[in-house]
């Protein structure tokens, strides 16, 4: 497929922009900053603005959307960063007739749940942070525009990206970048209509998440933070973390006034 990745100079973006071509896909990217030539092209620019999401689309046939703040910030700043950016390019999308979207949504969407059951995805929203609520938030949109657009998409809620786990929790919530790349793989040639959501972790044998909805749209985790057991050293703060899906979100980030 022809494919725009956004926030493609980030950590998750290079990633798939080493290894989705492996798996027969051309790319663009768009950043604010300089890439890599890609089959596709590299736009430099900034996806709020209406004529650079216009021009990263063009000619696509699917969207990976990555770029925002990948930190907490006001609830305004975290807005913009993450449902205003994806309005954007929702609405590119649909001026261009691109029907698909994989969308970088967040554990933290459902932070505050309390761990130890399996979360499905069928779990309420339950932000933990501004960044959350601005990911859940996105969610909704994405929904919207599924219903009133015809823009299929699936909502990635991403766990711990890393190149292995390091701590108790991350032997849950790991996503190994081999399984982020079949994830998003899975995600933009999954052929179900409408919105979905699918947790982005590996197969760990310690996950907390229920991964048949991922593996209903095509995302077969392969790997597992098992495998990194031993090389993890248990802290103090491990209950504190472990305590609630959204981690050191919950247990360390104070909540700041909104405005």
């Amino acid at each position: 497929m022809k494919v725009l990745v956004t926030g493609a100079a980030g950590s998750i973006g290079r990633t798939l922009v080493r290894g989705l071509p492996g798996l027969g896909h051309e790319l663009r990217g768009l950043d604010l900053v300089d890439g890599p030539a890609l089959p596709l092209g590299w736009i430099t620019g900034d996806c709020l603005d209406p004529t650079v999401a216009a021009e990263a689309v063009s000619g696509v046939e699917a969207v990976i959307h990555l770029a925002g703040n990948p930190g907490e910030a006001s609830l305004p700043a975290s807005l913009e960063s993450h449902v205003h950016s994806t309005g954007r390019l929702l609405e590119a999308m649909v001026a261009a007739g691109v029907g698909r979207m994989a969308y970088a949504s967040s554990n933290h969407a459902v932070g505050h749940t309390p761990s130890g059951e399996l979360l499905t995805v069928e779990a309420r929203p339950r932000p933990d942070t501004y960044y959350g609520v601005a990911k859940a938030a996105a969610e909704a949109l994405l929904s919207l525009y599924a219903d009133r657009r015809e823009i299929s998409s699936v909502a990635m809620r991403i766990g711990s990206f890393r190149e292995r786990p390091t701590s108790v929790r991350e032997l849950s919530t790991w996503l190994s970048h081999d399984d982020a790349v079949r994830m998003a793989d899975a995600a933009i040639r999954a052929t179900e209509p409408g919105f979905h959501v699918l947790y982005g972790i590996s197969a760990n044998t310690r996950g907390w998440w229920d991964l048949g909805p991922g593996r209903a749209l095509g995302y077969d985790p392969q790997d597992d933070a098992e495998t990194y057991a031993g090389t993890v050293v248990p802290s103090a703060g491990d209950d504190a973390e472990n305590a609630y899906v959204g981690g050191p979100h919950v247990s360390q980030l104070q909540l700041p006034p909104a405005f």
